[in-house]
């Protein structure tokens, strides 16, 4: 596969060279498993339905569309709260 340039500040590619280099990885290979592990808005729609299916299957919790956005109100507070934001 040929490879491919990407423009990002001298900074970040130093922050993530220096973090590649910590995991005894260069930042080639280290941004390629990064990206092999990161994944699309759409696949974690999907995770996250399956998910639900299988909580459903498995002990009848069903939230509804409202029940849902409460809960992730719920959790980003809770993440703000411990990031300090």
């Amino acid at each position: 596969m040929p490879d491919a340039n990407v423009r990002i500040p001298e900074e970040a590619r130093d922050r993530l060279a220096a973090v590649a280099a910590a995991e005894g990885m260069s930042l080639r290979a280290y941004l390629a498993r990064l990206a092999e592990g990161l994944l699309t808005p759409a696949e974690r729609a999907e995770r996250a339905e399956k998910a639900r299916e299988a909580l459903k299957a498995w002990n009848g919790y069903a939230p509804t569309a409202a029940e849902q956005r409460n809960l992730d109100t719920e959790l980003d507070r809770r993440l703000d709260e411990v990031v300090g934001s």
